[in-house]
């Protein structure tokens, strides 16, 4: 994990500066295990995301937006009582671990003064949000842990907190030369893997960029490389980073210069998180909860491959349709030549300039012209197949395109995107409707996703059908600009001013060629024109659309500025 005990102390020293004594306004619990706390601090309020999640936990300010439930959840319920209102008096890492003690001032219900803590634990899968009272007894966490999960330590409402256990390692910045030398076996190899294994805090990859800054690592030289990098952790000066390499992302507070690839530097470690985790968590929550739908569409999208194939198998031997009438008329041209129990008669073919024969196959259980009148049989049959069967391949590959739509929108979708396209299959009948399901109201418009370009005009996304549908044939007007990738399945995007510069219809192709298929390639071929010229075809599948007079711009979809585009709403 990235999120190690450096980036928690950046992040700790970050927090302390923005937010120290800053007023709790309100408190959100978006989804079941991340938390957005609204802090009112240096005239500003901050939105403080607290995570959680087993693969993305964290901490940090961030820019995003979230949709909250109708309801809070208890344990929301449960921090708006101790801690609405309450000032953020203390923010600490315990020791170099990946814990943080929150500590806030309130009042109690008689008006005296008192505290409560928020222990973030940032442990992967054993994540866990804390709230404690004065005499350190749990009042509530986000998740609980029973005795008989863990031995060590139960996370249960009105019971004494227990820290996680101790791993034993000693802080990297409090060593001296020679107890690192005395902690490092140089005879034993893995020279990386026994600074993890020692000193805490320290992550796999910054072990690897000690060990690279040390080239031929000897006693002086990984001495001189470890305290060069730890100096730096020390004085707090801080590298935000993201190196993009070939197949991975990573980011850390220390400068990575063993990493080949593009690299990016931020001004705060908040800014660097935000954009690092932007997209992901939601989308590996998403991809849980969609787990079904997505195995039922991609069998579906199978399942017309299969079929397109049989049916092309069909086209074929309905191609033979003429071979069936030729050998029809000669049969009953040469019927005196026929007798019944021949199994093959070769006739002239006067259709022939040069006068060929040709062998025409018999079934000798029938008579002459009995096998006449089959061939004219295979003959109409096939004919009239030939229509039926090429506009079923038709539909089957729109159907395949209507799936891979679907399927797309699902990679970028929100959990609310997610229920309106469970709400569209259940409506276009290929799932079962829910019975429990609250109806909706007749007038319910979709959300769009929001976003202003540089210049400050409002660009806004469908991320499903029935977005699409909303914004491009109800809210656009007629001389506003519509963009989708050509021939990709994506989402459709609006520039809702009629003018607007060059560098606008950029940004807006790129939303265009992020929220599509073409997601991680380059140079994406983007469409526009104007809604006037964009028409959806009566009885077409939800979302789809024809459009003429357009243009095309080649865009290579960046994230960077999709999360710009974002922060500027």
């Amino acid at each position: 994990m990235s999120f190690d005990g450096i980036v928690t102390r950046a992040v700790a020293d970050e927090l302390t500066e923005t937010l120290l004594n800053g007023r709790v306004s309100k408190i959100y619990q978006p989804y079941k295990s991340d938390l957005v706390f609204v802090i009112r601090s240096g005239r500003k309020n901050h939105h403080l995301l607290v995570s959680a999640n087993p693969s993305f936990s964290r901490i940090h300010v961030t820019e995003q937006s979230y949709d909250n439930p109708k309801e809070p959840p208890m344990f929301c319920m449960l921090l708006r009582k101790h801690l609405d209102g309450s000032i953020l008096e203390k923010i600490e890492q315990v020791e170099m671990e990946r814990i943080f003690h929150l500590t806030f001032r309130t009042r109690n219900e008689l008006g005296d003064v008192s505290y409560r803590k928020l222990i973030i634990e940032i442990m992967g899968r054993h994540s866990n949000i804390i709230l404690v009272n004065e005499e350190n007894m749990i009042l509530d966490s986000i998740k609980h842990l029973s005795p008989a999960v863990n031995r060590h330590r139960t996370v249960l409402p009105g019971q004494p907190y227990v820290a996680p256990p101790a791993q034993e390692k000693i802080s990297p910045l409090e060593v001296d030369e020679e107890q690192f030398l005395h902690r490092i076996d140089f005879n034993s190899g893995k020279l990386d893997r026994q600074i993890v294994n020692e000193f805490s805090g320290v992550s796999p990859l910054i072990a690897k960029e000690v060990l690279s800054r040390a080239g031929l690592a000897n006693r002086a030289s990984l001495t001189g490389s470890f305290f060069e990098v730890m100096d730096k952790v020390r004085n707090r000066e801080y590298v935000p980073q993201m190196v993009f390499t070939e197949n991975k992302e990573f980011f850390s507070v220390v400068e990575l210069s063993h990493l080949e690839g593009e690299k990016k530097t931020f001004d705060s470690v908040s800014e660097l998180l935000d954009r690092f985790y932007f997209g992901k968590a939601e989308r590996d929550r998403v991809k849980q909860q969609t787990n079904d739908l997505e195995k039922f569409l991609v069998n579906e999208r199978k399942k017309n491959v299969k079929k397109i194939k049989k049916l092309e198998s069909t086209l074929k031997s309905a191609e033979k349709a003429d071979e069936f009438q030729l050998y029809g008329e000669l049969l009953t041209a040469n019927m005196h030549a026929v007798k019944r129990g021949d199994k093959n008669i070769e006739v002239i073919n006067y259709y022939d300039e040069n006068g060929a024969t040709i062998d025409i196959p018999l079934d000798p259980q029938k008579t002459p012209s009995e096998n006449a009148q089959d061939y004219f049989k295979k003959y109409n049959k096939a004919k009239n197949s030939l229509s039926i069967v090429n506009e079923q391949i038709e539909n089957a590959h729109e159907e395949i395109d209507y799936l891979d739509q679907l399927i797309q929108q699902l990679e970028s979708a929100s959990p609310r995107d997610v229920e309106e396209i469970r709400e569209e299959l259940e409506e276009q009948g290929y799932i079962r409707k829910r019975s429990k399901r609250t109806k909706p109201t007749k007038n319910t418009r979709p959300t769009l996703d929001r976003y202003v370009s540089s210049d400050g005009t409002e660009l806004l996304v469908g991320k499903n059908n029935k977005q699409n549908e909303y914004l491009t044939n109800r809210l656009a007007s007629k001389t506003e600009t519509w963009l989708h990738t050509k021939d990709i399945p994506g989402s459709h995007v609006v520039i809702r001013n009629p003018e607007f510069t060059e560098q606008t219809l950029l940004e807006a192709a790129n939303l265009a060629a992020y929220f599509s298929k073409a997601r991680e390639s380059g140079s994406v071929p983007v469409d526009y024109t104007l809604i006037k010229h964009v028409k959806k075809p009566s009885g077409a599948k939800p979302g789809y659309v024809t459009y003429d007079n357009q243009n095309t711009v080649y865009v290579t979809p960046d994230p960077d500025l999709v999360l710009q585009l974002k922060r500027n709403v």
